[in-house]
């Protein structure tokens, strides 16, 4: 069993994870969508959305714990160009090994609308956090980073929506069994952003159309 075989229970009943105003963002923005591609679905609460709203929804995760439709990775998607009108990702980017290809990946199988949320970079320390609070985090990346992974992949940005998402502080470490001296550590580095027992997270959600 991977890592994230062993916390998929937790994620689909991570309330953190089952609503929010940048899940909200995702279906409004795929509306009138018939297929979708939800990729890295996690916990699978995109998909779940989404199917709420009519879209006829394939889930696709690395790890068969999960319980997706198809086990594959971001970074190399067996699904044909353009297969699906709309491809989305939430919270899943900063753990990609190689995100430039992630994101072309997802270019290449959508047919219009590409989808993506994700936490914003928000400098040193809150990357430090999140490695020792989860190895599996690779990097989390600026808007203008992200702007610029839209362009390289051949995608029109249309919108882009940045807000604040405030979390249960615990129960995030406890979803990686991030514990004793590390937990400690993760407190002391994100100390200014803890406010009675939560955390404050920056979000990014990005809207870009196929050229």
């Amino acid at each position: 069993m991977n890592v994230w075989d062993a916390r998929a229970e937790a994620y689909r009943k991570s309330r953190e994870h089952s609503e929010g105003w940048d899940l909200d963002v995702v279906v409004d923005w795929a509306n009138g969508a018939r297929t979708a591609l939800d990729v890295a679905s996690g916990g699978g609460h995109v998909t779940r959305r989404l199917r709420e709203a009519g879209m006829d929804v394939v889930s696709s995760d690395p790890s068969p714990g999960m319980q997706p439709d198809v086990v594959c990775s971001a970074e190399d998607l067996p699904f044909a160009d353009g297969s699906f009108d709309v491809v989305a990702c939430r919270l899943a980017a900063h753990h990609f090994e190689d995100v430039e290809r992630g994101v072309a990946e997802m270019a290449r199988v959508s047919g219009d609308l590409v989808i993506v949320v994700d936490n914003l970079r928000m400098g040193d320390e809150d990357e430090e956090a999140s490695r020792l609070r989860d190895p599996s985090h690779v990097r989390n990346y600026s808007e203008e980073e992200w702007r610029a992974l839209f362009d390289g992949a051949g995608l029109t940005l249309e919108e882009a929506v940045v807000g604040e998402r405030r979390i249960s502080f615990e129960p995030w470490l406890e979803r990686t069994g991030c514990t004793g001296e590390d937990a400690a550590r993760v407190r002391e580095l994100l100390a200014d952003r803890i406010e009675d027992g939560r955390l404050r997270l920056d979000r990014i959600a990005l809207k870009g159309r196929r050229g």
